[in-house]
């Protein structure tokens, strides 16, 4: 059965805080829906009423993009280990890019990392719980290395080329807003 809520309770908090992963859905006022699963240290809870995600250059911007032009997002946490549920945070985001006061002022949230695109800061408007009885228990071996070693392959440099070759527009054509240097950067 479901249950809804306002704000993050402590054991909301508690919940988030032992998850090694979690996912986000966005979608644009018209185009495709997105889903992507996150790993890595890049959760925050920064009150009952506000998360933020630090998110890693990558092969595209779906989320940043969808932001812009709908602004709906959804987190959803799901628990594999023996005590079953699962948890969705519906909110309203925002994307702030590398150079921007806000930036800067949340990566003291986070462990120093490479290869860091944007954050997303999300509002929640609500917050669902469900049983997830029907998920399998499953064990989460260890983090993979290979986005990391990759952007450490390529350098700061090489990831802001990367960055300007492909996360500028969606894969529906959308403008992400992508922010290198605190400058907005245009196709």
């Amino acid at each position: 059965m479901a249950d809804f809520f306002d704000a993050l309770e402590s054991k909301h908090m508690d919940f988030i805080k032992k998850q090694n992963m979690f996912f986000v859905a966005t979608a644009p006022k018209d185009g495709r829906i997105n889903l992507s699963p996150k790993g890595l240290d890049s959760f925050r809870i920064l009150s009952p009423t506000k998360v933020a995600y630090l998110d890693h250059f990558g092969s595209g911007n779906e989320t940043a993009a969808h932001l812009l032009d709908d602004g709906r997002i959804t987190i959803m946490f799901n628990s594999f280990s023996r005590n079953a549920l699962i948890m969705r945070l519906y909110g309203t985001g925002i994307s702030h890019g590398q150079g921007t006061d806000e930036f800067n002022k949340l990566m003291g949230e986070f462990p120093e990392t490479v290869g860091v695109r944007q954050i997303f800061v999300i509002t929640i408007n609500s917050i669902q719980t469900s049983c997830g009885w029907g998920v399998p228990v499953m064990e989460a071996a260890q983090e993979r290395e290979t986005l990391i070693k990759s952007i450490k392959n390529k350098g700061e440099q090489g990831m802001k080329d990367y960055g300007l070759k492909k996360n500028l527009v969606s894969i529906d054509g959308l403008e992400t807003g992508l922010v290198l240097d605190g400058s907005k950067v245009s196709r």
